[in-house]
C-alpha cells in the first residue's frame, strides 16, 4: 500500500511539474501562447478537485518521504541515483516555498490575480534572485521525478529500449523551459514599457510590496520551512530511538552458506542484516521490494516467519519463486534462520524482470536431442580455418533454425555437435513431437547444405541424432556472460549416448521408444534393446537409417 501511494502521489506531482515546464517552453512560441496555455492548465489545477488532488499528493508524498528516511537502516549502500533522488527531494521545499506562497497565497489570501505576465515581471524586474531560486526548485523537482521513474521502470521489460529516448526528453524539456522563460521574460520587459501596462505594473508593485502583506508572507514561509525542519529533526530522532529500542529487544542469528553466522537486532530485515555484517547482497531497487534481486531461500526457521504480504507475493510470483523463497528486504526474522542469497551481488536488472520459475532450478520432464557431424574432425584437418568456421556457422544456423521452428531451444553448440531441449515450457508429449519434427527438419537442411555447398565441402556431410525423454534438472547455469538455460541429469546422458550409437548402427537417428510412443507420430525404423553405460537396465529404442524418408501412415507399427 505504501509503495502504491508513493508511486501514485509521485506521478501526480510529476505530471504537475511536467505541465509547468511545458508551459514555460511555450514561451519560445510567444508570451501570449504561454499565457493562454497557463489559463487552460489552471482550470484543472485551480479547480477544487485539482487542488485537492495536487495538495493531497504533495502531503502524502512528503510524509512518505519522511517515512522512507525513517525505515532505511543504512545509507552507505545507496546508489548514486538514490542519493541524488533523496537530496533533491529534500531540497525542493526550501527552494519552492517562496514561489508557492507568492503565487497561490497571494491569490488565495489577498485576492490578487497576478497572471503569467506579472509573475515573470516580478522575477525579471523586481527579484531576479527569487526567479532563479524558483527555476532551480522546479529543476530539482523534475530531476527528482525523473530519477524516481527510472528507479521504478528499470525493471520493466522493454525499458532499456526506451531509456535513451526518455533521457533525451529529461534533458530537453527543462532546457526548452529555461529558454522559453527567458524569451517570455524579454517579451514581458518590452510589454511593461507600454504606458497602459506600466501603470498597472506600478499599481501591482505597490500592492505586493505592502509591508503588511510581505510580513504575512514572511511568517508563512518561515512557518512552512520551520515545520519542515522540525519534521526532519523528529524523523532523525525517531531513528535513534528505534535503534536504542531494537537493541533492547534482543538479537537473532542468521546462518549463511559456508556456515557464516551473524547476529542482528530483532526486527531487522535479512537484507539489512547482510549489510550490517558486511556480506555483499544483491538489491537493485535499494531494498524497496520492487526488483526481487535480494531474494533468499530460507532453510531452517521458515516456520517462524510471518507470511509474505500481498506486495511481496506479487514480486515473488513474477519471478516464479519457490514457496521457501522470500525477499530479503521485506522479511524480518523473529528467530534464528538459515538463508541462502539466490543471486550474486553484481546482478543485472534482467534478473528482476518477469521470468519462468524453472530458470532458478526445477526438475522437469523434458526431451533432449543431441546431434553430431560425422568425421568432421578429419574433414577440418584438410581445410583452411576460414573454411571450417564458415561451414560450421552455416551448419549451426541451419540446425538452430530447424530446432527453433519446431518449438525447441538450442541449449549449446559443442564443437560440431548440437544439444537442444524440447518441452521445457510445455508438456513432454508436445516435446516428443517437436523433437522428432526437428530431427526430420535437421536432416533436410543438412541435405540442402550438401547440395548447395558441394564444391566447398568436396564430399557429403552426415550426422547422427539421439533423442530421449525423461526427468532432468533444468535451470540457468554458468558464470558471467556464459550463463544460459541448460539441463543436467541421466536423461541428458542417455540422449548423448543414443547419438553415439548412431555410429555403431550406421543410422541417422536413434530415439528411445518412449519418445516415439508419446509423440503419437508414425516413424519407420527398427526396434532394438540397447545397453547404455551407467544404466542397469536396457533401453528400448527405434533405429532410423534415413530420417528424411517419408513416414508411414498413422497407426503403422515401427520397425
Amino acid at each position: 500500500m505504501i509503495r502504491r501511494l508513493r508511486l501514485a502521489s509521485g506521478l501526480v506531482l510529476f505530471a504537475y511539474v511536467t505541465l509547468h515546464l511545458f508551459n514555460h517552453a511555450l514561451g519560445l512560441v510567444s508570451l501570449g501562447t504561454a499565457q493562454d496555455a497557463l489559463t487552460v492548465i489552471s482550470r484543472f489545477w485551480g479547480s477544487r478537485p485539482g487542488t485537492l488532488l495536487l495538495y493531497g499528493a504533495l502531503l502524502v508524498h512528503a510524509l512518505l518521504a519522511f517515512w522512507a528516511l525513517y525505515v532505511r537502516r543504512r545509507f552507505r549502500e545507496m546508489s548514486a541515483a538514490e542519493w541524488a533522488q533523496l537530496v533533491l527531494g529534500f531540497l525542493i521545499p526550501p527552494l519552492l516555498a517562496a514561489h508557492v506562497l507568492g503565487t497561490r497565497a497571494i491569490g488565495g489570501i489577498f485576492g490578487i490575480d497576478t497572471g503569467y505576465r506579472y509573475v515573470l515581471a516580478i522575477y525579471f524586474e523586481l527579484s531576479p534572485g527569487q526567479g532563479l531560486r524558483q527555476f532551480l526548485g522546479l529543476l530539482a523537482a523534475w530531476l527528482h521525478g525523473c530519477l524516481g521513474l527510472h528507479l521504478w521502470l528499470r525493471f520493466k521489460p522493454g525499458y532499456a529500449r526506451w531509456a535513451p529516448w526518455l533521457l533525451a526528453l529529461a534533458v530537453l524539456l527543462p532546457t526548452l523551459a529555461a529558454t522559453g522563460a527567458l524569451s517570455a521574460g524579454r517579451s514581458v520587459v518590452d510589454w511593461l514599457e507600454e504606458p497602459a501596462n506600466a501603470a498597472a505594473w506600478i499599481s501591482l508593485q505597490e500592492t505586493i510590496q505592502d509591508p503588511q502583506k510581505l510580513a504575512v508572507l514572511g511568517r508563512l514561509e518561515r512557518g512552512l520551512l520551520g515545520g519542515f525542519a522540525l519534521l526532519l529533526l523528529a524523523t532523525l530522532a525517531a531513528r535513534l530511538l528505534r535503534r536504542w529500542w531494537e537493541h533492547r529487544g534482543g538479537r537473532v542469528a542468521l546462518t549463511y552458506p559456508g556456515g557464516r553466522r551473524v547476529t542482528a537486532p530483532r526486527g531487522t530485515t535479512i537484507l539489512e542484516a547482510s549489510r550490517l555484517a558486511g556480506i555483499p547482497h544483491a538489491s537493485l531497487c535499494g531494498g524497496r521490494g520492487r526488483c526481487s534481486t535480494c531474494r533468499v531461500r530460507i532453510g531452517q526457521g521458515l516456520e517462524t516467519l510471518a507470511p509474505a504480504d500481498e506486495a511481496e507475493q506479487r514480486v515473488l510470483a513474477r519471478v516464479g519463486a519457490a514457496p521457501n523463497v522470500r525477499l530479503a528486504c521485506q522479511t524480518r526474522p523473529q528467530g534464528d534462520l538459515e538463508v541462502t542469497p539466490l543471486l550474486p551481488p553484481n546482478v543485472t536488472p534482467r534478473e528482476a524482470q518477469a521470468r519462468p520459475g524453472y530458470l532458478q532450478g526445477q526438475e522437469r520432464e523434458i526431451v533432449v536431442l543431441f546431434a553430431d557431424l560425422r568425421s568432421f574432425t578429419r574433414f577440418s584437418e584438410s581445410r583452411l580455418p576460414y573454411d571450417v568456421v564458415f561451414l560450421l556457422n552455416r551448419y549451426f544456423s541451419a540446425m538452430g533454425t530447424a530446432v527453433e521452428r519446431a518449438g525447441g531451444r538450442v541449449d549449446k553448440f559443442i564443437g560440431d555437435g548440437v544439444m537442444a531441449l524440447f518441452g521445457v515450457e510445455g508438456t513432454a508429449e508436445a516435446g516428443c513431437r517437436q523433437a522428432l519434427e526437428a530431427a526430420q527438419a535437421m536432416a533436410r537442411r543438412l541435405a540442402e547444405m550438401n547440395e548447395h555447398l558441394a564444391d566447398t565441402i568436396g564430399g557429403r556431410l552426415t550426422m547422427g541424432i539421439g533423442i530421449h525423454v525423461g526427468p532432468a534438472i533444468v535451470g540457468e547455469m554458468g558464470y558471467g556472460q556464459a550463463v544460459s538455460l541448460t539441463a543436467i541429469g541421466d536423461t541428458v546422458n542417455a540422449a548423448s549416448r543414443l547419438e553415439a550409437l548412431t555410429k555403431d548402427f550406421g543410422a541417422e537417428l536413434v530415439v528411445s521408444e518412449e519418445v516415439v510412443r508419446r509423440s503419437g507420430l508414425p516413424l519407420r525404423g527398427e526396434r532394438r534393446e540397447v545397453s547404455l553405460r551407467g544404466r542397469e537396465t536396457t533401453l528400448a529404442v527405434v533405429v532410423v537409417e534415413r530420417i528424411a524418408e517419408p513416414a508411414e501412415p498413422a497407426g503403422a507399427p515401427a520397425g
